[in-house]
Order: C-alpha cells, then structure tokens, then sequence
C-alpha cells in the first residue's frame, strides 16, 4: 500500500473558491512550511505565487506537482491577520487566494523579497562641525544645523522637504555620513503648546484610555471640536503602553497633514500607507508593522491589512466616508474590517466623525458602540452662519450668483480665504449644439435609451467620459449639423476657475481636484503655496474632508440640486454629509465663518432639516425613513452584478442566481439592467438581494456561490458579488 505524501494546500489569487494542493519543494520537508509563507508554485504553463493555509496528506493515485521555492524564513501572514483574511473571505464569499493577495503589498505579491527595513538616516560628521560656523546662509547651511545630531530620512521628509538636493552638496563636500538608527527610537520632536482639553474632550480621552479589551467609541463631534487632538491624546497613552496604534484616513491628501501634526506631537516616527507612495515604500511600511517597528501608522483603505503584533489602539478618521469602501476586485469595507480586526486583537477602536454614517449611528444608538459627543469647536472658534441662497431667475456667471460674488470680494478684501465647492470637475458636464441639439456622448458606455454625456475637460478642447475614461478632441463643428455653434453647457471647477481668476486677478486662485492633484503630495503644495494669504480654493469633494484651513471665513457651495433628487436611497445621506463636511471648513479659528447655499430648491426639506436642525435632526428623519422602507441599516443587502457585451446573457445568468434562491428567505430584485445599462461597451445588469437577518443572507449567499462558479452562463459573463453595497450603481 503506497505511502501518503505530505502536501501543502495554496491559496492562490485566482478567481476559484478553492484551495491548490502541491508537494512541497525537492528538498523540503512539508512540515518546515509554516501557514503564511508565500510559495512559487506551477500553474497550468506560468508561475504564481500563494500562501500555504494548510497541510494534508496527498490520496493514493493522484499526481501532484511540486512547489518551485518557498520565499521567506517564516509566514507573513498569520496569527490573528490570517484568521481574520479568513473570516473576510468567507463574509464577502470571496476566493480566499484573491483575499489574501490583496492584503500583501504589490511587490510581496508578486514574489519580490522582503524589504530592507533598517531606519537609515544622516548626522554631521567632524569636518562638517568644524565648516558649519563659516558656512553661507541657505538651504546646505540649514540642512547641516538640523544634521548636527543624527536624523532620519523619515523625520527630514517632514521636517526639511526637498532635503535630498542640499544633501547632495554636503556630501560631496564630505561634511556628511550615514548612519542606520534604532529603528525603535524615535527623535524627539519640538514641544508644541500644551493641550488643554475641554470638559467634552476630556471625558472621550478618559474613555478611551480606561478601555479594556475591545470596545468601539463613536467619536461624533462637530467639525472644528478637536477630534484630531482627542486622537492625539489616546495615541500617546497607546505608546506609552509600548503598543501600536493604526489610524485611518479617507483621502491620500490627508496623510500629509496628519503626518506633521503627528510626528509633531507624539515625538516618534510615523509612518504612511497609500498608493501615493511607490511599491517599495509600502512594502517597506507593512513590513515594519509587522516587526514592530513601526508603531504608528497612518494610512488610507489599504492600511487596514497591516500586521500588528503589538496592537493597542485604532483610529478611523472620517469614518462616514465612501473612500473606506473597495468598489471593484475584493469589494471590502475597511471601517467594518476594521470593527473586525479590533475585536479579534482586543483593543479599542475609535470612529471618527462630525456625520456619523447611519449604521454606526443606529449601532451607537443601540448600544453596541459608546457613544462620546463633541458639541462644541475647540477654543474659541464658534459654527459657521449658515444660509441657503435662492438662486431662481437670477443671471448666474458660471454658476455664481452675483450675491456669490459679492460675498468673495467682501471676505478677500477682509483679508480672509474662499473656498468655492462644485463637486463635479472638468470644464462643463455637457458640450451642445446650440443650432441642433446634438450633444457629445459616450460610445463605449451610451444606448439609445440613456446617452453617457462626455465631460468637456482643457477649456472645451478635450472630451472625457468620467465612467470608462474615454477621451477624445472636441469637434470643431458639429457633427450632426456642421454648425460651429458648439457650447460648453453647465460649469466644472475648470469654469468657475477661468471665471474667478478673471474676476479676482491680484489673489490666487487654486483648483484642487483629480486633474490638478496628480502628483504626489500635490494637495499639500497647493495649500503651502496659499499660506495664510488671501485667495480662493476652487475643488471638489478631496475639500470637504478633514482639512484644517484657518484663514479660511467663506464657503460658496455650487450645484447641490442634482443630489437632492437621486434615485439612490443613500443620496440624501451623502448629500448631508458633504454639505456638513464642507461648511465646516468655514471659521476654525478666530474668524467668524459663512457658508452659502446656492440652489434653486431653498424650501427643499433636506436643506431645511440640515440648515435648521443640523445633521443630527437630518439623520433621525432619514433612520425613521429607512426602518419604514426596510432598507439598512433595517436590512442587509448584497448586489449580485453582470456584465457582457451583449445585454442577454448577463440577464440569464441573473435569472438562473434568483431560481437559485427559492427555498431562502430572501428577496430578490431585480434582474433588471443597472441604473448606468452599459460602461466601457458592457451591458450591465443586477439582481438586488435583502434579508431582514445578516445571518438569512449568508445563508442564501452559502448557498448560491458555488451554484454561480458552476453555472456554464458564468463563463459568458463577468460577475461580482459584492456584499454591504455602498451603492446600487
């Protein structure tokens, strides 16, 4: 009787549920691979790289190939990150490989080795000491004085930006040498103002530092109330416990500012996570965590799949925001892994916010979250006036009201700063013919019932379709007509940009969107280059969310009209939440601040409950309305989608998914084309599924995955499944 032979199960990042069996390498034993360790395995007639999750015993009869080489030492994943990759996986009904795969950074993904992690840094060596009296004022001269003592590269990042070029000049000159630095002491920082919290901040500081184990906060404060500093103060007593602390971010521009602040108070390195930094960088970041040696992380999505061996505290900033959410390959939400990950580490979490989402509202209504209220802006700073500003049957320059303008030129001339907000960028949302009537449209993503409008982008000489991408020249003449009555209709942050700075001339004026913030750390070099000067800040939502501008007295809002008539049910809450979020960058210091509403809608009752009530008055209407209508978070939803180039097979293989569910309390909606039928030359369509019980969902979900991976109509399609769905686009 033949002998069993030791295998390993893979997980590879294929869109299969199931594991891959593999005989270890020649020369390995099984039993020296630990679960976690990536492998180098065949696969069909390429390589892939995996993760081990487990071991077993090969069945007499069958073949296996060998795995070609194990990559590390020791797993990197494991512990309570590999359990709680397990559990997400088996939540989302998601490939396990994929899951895992995503939560490695790019280059461990794909089999590059582990980072070298050591803290390099640079000191002034004695011939510097000795030249550093006598040397010219400027840039090496500064540079050399911060180098007296040793700094790390992480710390001249923050401190000295644009380092590496006065840095050159003192090392050819020999005034300089590299050290590597224990990378577990930090640089002290220079002391800022003592902090002195009120009694609202104090109880929430006190809060947070007498958990013990896990236990969810609900940090709702109003914008300016100091939440920032409320973290701050539970980051230090987490270092103090020799812990490590994981904050989140919604926005990349935000890391920037959360960095300087944070490295200024809490006297250690601290490092960041996003996908504005290169692949080696964030490897190097999660590799650190994993050791250890990075004991504060700030980050934004992805950082929620860092390792922490030593956790004591998480922070989700901004929880409300749609940014936590993954929209396409493994659609997690990181506020919710993150609730998740504290639970299984046993620490606590805090959720940030000044408009809570209203699941994290109901659950601290409920009780499953302590609930810590900051009602009032910190020092003396006092709410912003708001006023909803009637804009029917008045002449509007690209967009703004004449009292839009007035009320600009009056806080420029005060010697204050302006931020005008269009959620929408580009130039125009449509280019028209004005003889015809013809328009440009999308032809990757428009039919003949619902057209995709282009977006006129570069002052009408660019057309882009803001759902695939699609870009082309604007016609010269009409296409339909040959008229050359071409114009640009309606206004993007372009327009309103070309029509203040003819306006306002002597002040800067400064876009901020995704045409003009590409580059990295291009938000914070935006806001340098305005200071505390007088001018004017034209951008999208990126502005609304969380920025610290306190010059800042005027905010202008252009165009909320077309959010209060969504056909999504979690508009109106979108809606509020961004009105809040961007009047609240209006008067955080000792300026008074104002904040205009323009709409052609003023007696609107969502703008009536927010600009009377505030959010908290909205979101009370809006749960009562949501329990009425069985939607979440009274009900838990899943959105099974499916996409091909023809309309006809996705709608099969949604129909053959709703025969599938039958016999399981759910209901079924659809299949009905999506609310956008077709982008990118797909035709979309999607079937809605709601259960009153989570666990009658997973359920249904169990049940129908494997009948989805089975059906000969999926390998017509492209499909996902995507659980909790912040949208049903």
């Amino acid at each position: 009787m033949p002998i069993p032979l030791p295998l390993l199960r893979v997980a590879l990042p294929v869109p299969l549920p199931r594991l891959f069996d593999y005989l270890p390498p020649p020369g390995v034993a099984a039993g020296t691979v630990a679960a976690g360790q990536r492998l180098r395995v065949p696969f069909g007639s390429r390589e892939l790289f995996g993760i081990v999750v487990g071991h077993g015993e090969a069945e007499p009869g069958v073949e296996l190939r060998a795995a070609l080489a194990v990559l590390d030492d020791g797993p990197l994943l494991h512990g309570e990150l590999l359990a709680s990759l397990r559990w997400l996986a088996g939540y989302l009904h998601a490939p396990l490989g994929e899951v895992l795969a995503t939560a490695l950074p790019a280059s461990l993904r794909r089999g590059e080795p582990l980072p070298d992690i050591a803290r390099r840094g640079w000191v002034l060596n004695e011939a510097g000491r000795t030249a550093l009296p006598a040397m010219r004022a400027g840039k090496p001269k500064a540079l050399a004085t911060l180098l007296a003592e040793a700094r790390g590269e992480d710390w001249l990042d923050a401190d000295s930006p644009g380092w590496r070029t006065p840095l050159r000049a003192l090392r050819e000159r020999g005034l300089v040498d590299g050290v590597v630095l224990d990378a577990a002491v930090g640089v002290p920082a220079a002391p800022e103002r003592a902090f002195h919290a009120n009694p609202e901040q104090q109880v929430a500081i006190d809060a947070i530092r007498a958990a013990d184990g896990f236990a969810p906060f609900l940090l709702d404060g109003v914008t300016g109330s100091g939440k920032t500093e409320v973290y701050l103060q539970a980051i230090a007593d987490c270092l103090a416990r020799g812990k490590q602390a994981l904050v989140l971010v919604p926005e990349i521009g935000l890391t920037p500012q959360a960095l300087a602040r944070f490295r200024a108070r809490l006297g250690v390195p601290v490092h960041a996570l996003h996908s504005g930094l290169n692949d080696n960088e964030r490897a190097a970041t999660w590799w650190a965590a994993a050791r250890g040696q990075a004991r504060v992380i700030v980050g934004t999505r992805s950082a929620v799949f860092v390792p922490l061996p030593e956790a004591g505290l998480i922070v989700v900033d901004e929880e409300h925001d749609g940014s936590y959410k993954q929209f396409d390959g493994i659609r997690y939400h990181a506020r919710d892994f993150t609730i998740v990950r504290a639970r299984a580490l046993g620490v606590p979490i805090v959720l940030g916010s000044a408009t809570p989402s209203l699941e994290t509202l109901h659950n601290a209504q409920a009780g499953r979250y302590a609930h810590l209220r900051l009602r009032q802006r910190a020092g003396a700073a006092q709410p912003p006036r708001v006023r909803a500003l009637d804009v029917r049957k008045r002449p509007l320059h690209a967009g703004l009201s004449q009292d839009a303008l007035d009320a600009i030129g009056t806080a420029l001339a005060a010697g204050g700063q302006v931020l005008v907000f269009r959620n929408r960028r580009g130039y125009a949302p449509v280019l028209l013919c004005h003889d015809c009537g013809w328009s440009a449209h999308c032809p990757r993503c428009s039919t003949p019932d619902k057209p995709t409008p282009m977006t006129v982008h570069s002052h009408g000489k660019r057309l882009q379709c803001h759902h695939c991408g699609h870009r082309k020249p604007s016609p010269p003449a009409c296409p339909d007509c040959a008229s050359l009555a071409l114009q640009p209709q309606g206004n993007g942050t372009e327009r309103i940009e070309e029509e203040l700075q003819a306006r306002f001339p002597v002040v800067p004026v400064l876009r901020i969107d995704r045409g003009s913030t590409g580059h990295r750390d291009a938000l914070q070099k935006h806001f340098d280059d305005l200071g505390a000067h007088p001018g004017i800040l034209i951008g999208t939502q990126m502005l609304a969310k969380g920025h610290d501008l306190p010059n800042l007295t005027l905010v202008v809002v252009v165009g909320i009209d077309e959010g209060l008539f969504s056909a999504d049910f979690r508009s109106g809450e979108k809606l509020a939440q961004l009105l809040v979020q961007v009047a609240g960058r209006a008067g955080r210091a000792h300026k008074p601040g104002e904040v205009l509403l323009q709409t052609h809608h003023p007696e609107h009752p969502l703008l009536q409950t927010l600009v009377t009530g505030g959010y908290h008055a909205f979101a009370g209407a809006e749960l009562a309305m949501r329990e009425a209508a069985g939607f979440p978070p009274f009900a838990h939803l899943a959105l099974l989608r499916a996409e091909a180039k023809h309309a006809e097979p996705p709608m099969r293989f949604l129909h053959e998914a709703k025969e599938a569910l039958h016999a399981f309390p759910v209901d079924a909606s659809g299949p009905l084309p999506a609310p956008m039928p077709r982008r990118a030359g797909y035709q979309r369509a999607q079937l809605i599924l709601s259960a009153a019980q989570r666990r009658d969902l997973h359920a249904a979900l169990d049940a129908l995955v494997p009948v989805l991976h089975a059906s000969p109509e999926a390998r017509r399609v492209r499909w996902s499944l995507d659980v909790d769905p912040a949208d049903l686009y």
